[in-house]
């Protein structure tokens, strides 16, 4: 399947980041703090700064983790030192609930480029578009899967996304937190740009276009070879 959607890898294991930086289909690389804590990471500069010595020629997110707007911009102008091919995340609120977008719009002044991240309404996309048009070029992440969690289908809302977005080609919209790997698909069929998904749904790309009737006789060998082996009987 030729796919138009650029694909990123989402995580922060160092081998299964190099894993895929080494896999050609692999466009780039989103973090965030919850997967860094998930990883053991205890020091945020110093494995980022590692990273960084090997992926040098695709973009990669790192996002900020304070809750103050002005702590956040030091924490994102520092970020952004890093390297060229660094994107900032910048949560659309604070957990109080009050919007960002005087930090992106003056992150976007000083030349930082942005992933505007945890997005869920399309109010939302339409709030934050002004004050990332006016920067070097960025992504806003609608998290799609966090809206399939709860009970709302997100091809619509993605859809308007896209359109949205549609001649502002500095910008480019993220399916984030994909569930299955058909998210892909659905991302590929409504011409979002980018979907970020982690190691397990990207390592399972191989199996697009798959003959169904062959994957069912697989799936049937897989159940008799594991109750063979496990010795059952009755």
């Amino acid at each position: 399947m030729n796919l138009k959607v650029k694909l990123f890898a989402d995580g922060s294991e160092k081998a299964g980041m190099l894993e895929m930086y080494n896999n050609p289909l692999i466009s780039g690389f989103t973090t965030n703090p919850t997967l860094m804590r998930k990883a053991g990471i205890t020091n945020y500069k110093s494995f980022a700064l590692d990273i960084l010595s090997v992926i040098k020629d695709k973009p990669i997110s790192f996002e900020v983790f304070s809750d103050d707007f002005g702590e956040m911009e030091t924490q994102a102008k520092e970020i952004a030192s890093w390297a060229d091919n660094v994107y900032v995340k910048i949560p659309i609120t604070n957990t109080k609930a009050e919007s960002s977008y005087e930090l992106v719009e003056n992150l976007c002044a000083a030349g930082v480029k942005l992933n505007v991240t945890a997005l869920l309404t399309i109010e939302q996309v339409e709030q934050i578009l002004p004050a990332l048009s006016n920067g070097p070029g960025g992504y806003i992440s609608v998290f799609a899967g966090r809206i399939a969690d709860a009970g709302v289908d997100p091809v619509p809302i993605m859809e308007r996304a896209v359109e949205l977005l549609n001649g502002r080609n500095e910008i480019e919209l993220i399916w984030a937190s994909p569930r299955e790997l058909y998210n892909v698909v659905q991302a590929d069929s409504i011409g979002c740009h980018i979907i970020t998904a982690t190691n397990d749904i990207l390592k399972k790309l191989p199996l697009l276009g798959k003959d169904l009737t062959e994957f069912s006789l697989e799936t049937v060998r897989m159940f008799y070879d594991d109750g063979r082996h496990a010795g059952y009987s009755l």
